[in-house]
């Protein structure tokens, strides 16, 4: 059996960059050693992505409203996931959640509970902003008191009834990766979160069977929209139809329920592999 590690960027890039994504998730794709174990293979990854500013998880996250930088992450096998949300201040949030997964009796973390667990772990305190990051939270708070734009009606009741200012006086998309090696299947994700987006804000990627999903069938990672995914408990309705029909199909019946709004997956079988994404989404794969 070929063993498989399929990853992405990220959805909704403009279809002309999807060649140079392409380039640079395959050569992260072909750096990483698939050994006997897949969650291994797939944390690597996404380590990687993490680490590398033009992608929105670890350094190359986006901020929050107020200006901070909360991620989110998660990390599944069958019958085991571990996650952390809205976890600040550390480089690698994808690995903390493993560590959820494998050293507690929990399968969630957050906030200020997500960094002290990380710190008892020795996990040095990190600055994951960036100038992008500062320039892309500026245009978003222009946009949040431009009247007629996509983001001012998204926020339109919030700042109908509060000082919305207030959410700004300090100042969608994820990344993932699918393995198969030995029969074996893991995933993990990470994000930045969305912009513009309140402090504590969630989406799919830290919730099993939204954002990831590791079963018995595969394993299934999801990016776009995620409180759109989240409600669709997308990973887990694509892991349940594998074997039904062409893993292709399943993915493209799923994603043609996301209507106006941007949706990709990535996922492995027992004998497939693939990925759909209804915009434009950057992949990297290695077989061995």
């Amino acid at each position: 059996m070929t063993n498989v590690l399929l990853i992405h960027g990220g959805v909704g890039i403009d279809d002309n960059l999807v060649d140079a994504a392409n380039i640079k998730l395959n050569y992260f794709a072909s750096s990483v050693k698939l050994n006997g174990n897949p969650l291994d293979s797939a944390i690597e990854a996404v380590r990687m992505m993490e680490d590398d500013p033009e992608f929105n998880a670890g350094t190359g996250s986006v901020m929050r409203i107020d200006g901070s930088i909360q991620m989110d992450a998660s990390v599944a096998i069958p019958g085991k996931f571990g996650s952390v949300l809205a976890i600040e201040s550390v480089r690698n949030p994808v690995m903390v959640a493993r560590d959820v997964m494998e050293m507690t009796p929990h399968t969630m973390l957050a906030g200020d509970g997500a960094v002290k667990f990380a710190r008892l772990l020795g996990y040095e305190e990190y600055d994951p902003s960036t100038d992008r990051a500062r320039n892309r939270l500026k245009v978003a708070l222009e946009n949040l008191k431009t009247p007629g734009s996509d983001s001012y009606a998204k926020y339109s009741k919030l700042m109908e009834k509060t000082d919305f200012n207030d959410f700004m006086k300090d100042s969608c998309d994820t990344v993932g990766a699918v393995a198969r090696i030995d029969g074996k299947f893991a995933a993990a994700v990470s994000t930045g979160g969305a912009s513009p987006m309140l402090r504590g804000r969630i989406g799919d990627s830290p919730v099993f069977g939204s954002g990831i999903y590791v079963g018995d069938k595969g394993a299934v990672v999801a990016t776009g929209i995620g409180e759109e995914i989240s409600k669709r408990l997308l990973c887990f309705r694509i892991h349940e139809k594998i074997g039904t029909k062409p893993l292709h199909d399943v993915m493209k019946e799923e994603i043609s329920f996301f209507k106006n709004v941007i949706a990709g997956v990535i996922a492995v079988s027992a004998d497939e592999y693939g990925y759909f994404a209804n915009k434009g989404m950057g992949t990297g794969l290695k077989l061995e």
